[in-house]
């Protein structure tokens, strides 16, 4: 059982290891996107001007009405102090050519004293200047900037699948460890004086073995982060009751009809104030995106800066008809069934943020843990084929020497 059980250790570690690697690496350095960002790119995070700043929704209307190729769809309501307001955008359907209007950007940060624009990038474009490093380097780590083929994201089911091996790799890794019960101090152990391939093969397996827990963790988060749609809420609804959301549950959708207007930013915060007083939300409204192809708005209800959820499960989020304005869902961090909590609990273990600063510092620590990893992983396989490889040809040359006295 042992010899199979290394055998699928060996092939699932050679598999993932590559893209753990990257996933780590990159992990490692998105806990401090927002940090790292903002010092690369002065000028897209720092406001030109002091004066008060205007509100959110005025500032999208400005950006669309000296813009009419684009559509802002998602802006933060309120500005940081002393920081641009940084909305994303869609570009709308020229009526002449029936086709999007070419834009080469998706992003802009707007003074929010004046709503001038000063700066445009494409998030997440493969690109390593200043302006794109910090998004593509977050794309890169849960889609590998593959494409979609098919429509299917073929990036996003990658790295699910490989978060899938891993964690059943972290289960076989554990069992392995642990040969028997009066070797278990060597697991632990780091032979740091005998140095080269002994200190390698202790970092692999007793630097994975104190830290198991923590990396199941991440592996099943990094499998709800990629695959909760398709894979992970399937699973969950089969224990407890989910409950449904636009994003997760179109068939709650209300079809467009013919006629329907598409009710205004203004109109659907004027909801969004009414429902968080309602259900005595600490927060005020944060921001607003609208999902054409869901034809719903969504609030999300958090301080100016707050976005990404500092601390414990996230932000409240609450979802809208854009025609009726009905309210069609929310998500209240801590409320719901036990599933809807587990849902909501995935992304703040992945990133860290469930425990605030402290839970960054971790999870990047984790990052490079998962790199350092998969790197001295790779390096105890290169070396034991090399030596099965001299054993083979050793066996060889002893076959035709024996061969050759034979004959003689």
């Amino acid at each position: 059982m042992r010899r199979q059980l290394v055998r699928l250790h060996r092939w699932f570690g050679v598999a993932t290891a590559l893209f753990l690697f990257v996933a780590g690496l990159t992990g490692a350095i998105i806990a401090w996107d927002h940090e790292l960002d903002a010092a690369l790119n002065p000028s897209f995070f720092e406001a030109h001007t002091d004066a008060p700043a205007l509100s959110g929704l005025e500032l999208a209307r400005r950006v669309e009405a000296a813009d009419p190729r684009l559509q802002v769809t998602y802006l933060p309501l309120i500005a940081e102090p002393g920081h641009t307001l940084q909305m994303m955008v869609l570009p709308r359907t020229n009526p002449a050519t029936k086709q999007p209007y070419p834009l080469d950007f998706n992003q802009v940060a707007v003074d929010p004293a004046t709503g001038e624009i000063q700066g445009r990038r494409e998030w997440g474009a493969v690109s390593l200047a200043p302006i794109n490093l910090i998004p593509f380097i977050y794309k890169l780590h849960y889609t590998l900037h593959l494409p979609f083929a098919g429509g299917i994201d073929t990036g996003t089911w990658l790295m699910g699948i490989v978060g899938i091996v891993w964690l059943f790799d972290s289960v076989i890794a554990l069992v392995l460890s642990f040969p028997s019960v009066k070797a278990w101090r060597k697991s632990f152990a780091f032979r740091l004086k005998r140095g080269g391939y002994a200190l390698t093969f202790d970092l692999h397996r007793s630097g994975g073995v104190w830290i198991w827990g923590l990396l199941m963790v991440i592996a099943l988060t990094s499998i709800s982060m990629n695959l909760s749609g398709p894979v992970v809420r399937p699973v969950v609804s089969m224990l407890s009751t989910l409950t449904p959301d636009p994003i997760n549950n179109p068939e709650i959708l209300r079809a467009p009809q013919p006629g329907d207007q598409v009710l205004s930013r203004e109109q659907i915060v004027k909801f969004a104030e009414q429902a968080g007083k309602s259900m005595h939300l600490a927060a005020p409204p944060g921001g607003i995106y609208y999902a054409e192809f869901l034809h719903a708005y969504g609030v999300g209800f958090y301080a100016p800066g707050n976005d990404h959820g500092d601390i414990g499960l996230g932000n409240p989020w609450m979802y809208w008809d854009a025609a009726t304005g009905k309210l069609l869902g929310k998500t209240i961090p801590g409320k719901g069934s036990a599933g809807d909590i587990f849902m909501q609990v995935q992304f703040p273990l992945h990133s860290g943020r469930i425990l605030g600063l402290g839970g960054r510092i971790l999870i990047s620590a984790m990052g490079i843990a998962v790199a350092v990893l998969s790197a001295t992983g790779l390096l105890i396989w290169l070396k034991k084929l090399n030596a099965r490889r001299r054993s083979a040809q050793n066996a060889g040359l002893a076959r035709e020497a024996g061969g050759s006295a034979a004959r003689s």
